[in-house]
């Protein structure tokens, strides 16, 4: 199967998952918006302080993280996916869940940073934990909640099924699709941003010919 990189609308009624049948996808993995209005933030220097006043920013301010995705969204998600895992399940009204995966950011003292994330998740497993500084891929970062591939290659390995189609709604800096490459798995994913979709196309096609994908 072919892997496809969407630009647009996860939730369009044409290509969006409203388009696919119940269960079609093995895996959802999804870092939705939080709605905490990340993109416009000083980030690392002070919740309350905006992006106007910050200095050597590496994105624009934009308006994708000022709410919430809509009950349809998660409606949606959880009848084309067979599981699925949410970043940030601890801001949205979700069911309860037994297991949960918390990414330990390894954040510095003195940064207002979250110390981890939290992601919910439809698995009946004890809690897991995956450690991994945020800051070692600071380099090569250009969206405001963009998570290691690493990450994604540990979520792949550990919680996909040989076989399995991935579904990716907000794909942002396309870290989670550089990984399902490197382990074989295919995917459909969204970013209707297309500043971002262009970054992550490029960012996905540097990785693919400098072999980033051990990140």
């Amino acid at each position: 199967m072919e892997n496809k990189f969407i630009l647009g609308d996860c939730m369009d009624k044409e290509t969006g998952l409203p388009s696919y049948p119940d269960n079609y996808f093995g895996l959802g993995v999804v870092d939705p918006p939080y709605g905490l209005d990340l993109a416009n933030m000083n980030m690392g220097i002070g919740k309350s302080k905006k992006a106007s006043k910050a200095k050597n920013r590496k994105w624009q301010p934009k308006s994708w993280d000022k709410s919430v995705p809509t009950e349809e969204y998660f409606n949606e998600l959880f009848r084309v996916c067979k599981n699925q895992i949410i970043w940030g399940g601890n801001y949205f009204n979700l069911p309860p869940f037994k297991h949960y995966i918390l990414w330990d950011k390894e954040i510095p003292e003195g940064l207002s940073f979250a110390d981890c994330e939290l992601a919910w998740t439809s698995f009946s497993k004890a809690p897991r934990m995956f450690r991994y500084s945020a800051y070692k891929d600071k380099k090569s970062k250009f969206h405001p909640t963009q998570k290691p591939i690493r990450l994604y290659k540990w979520l792949a390995e550990n919680y996909a099924t040989p076989g399995d189609l991935i579904c990716d709604t907000h794909t942002g800096s396309a870290s989670s699709l550089i990984a399902y490459e490197s382990l074989g798995f295919n995917y459909v994913a969204w970013e209707k941003d297309p500043d971002y979709y262009a970054a992550a196309k490029n960012r996905m096609s540097k990785g693919i010919q400098k072999d980033i994908f051990s990140q």
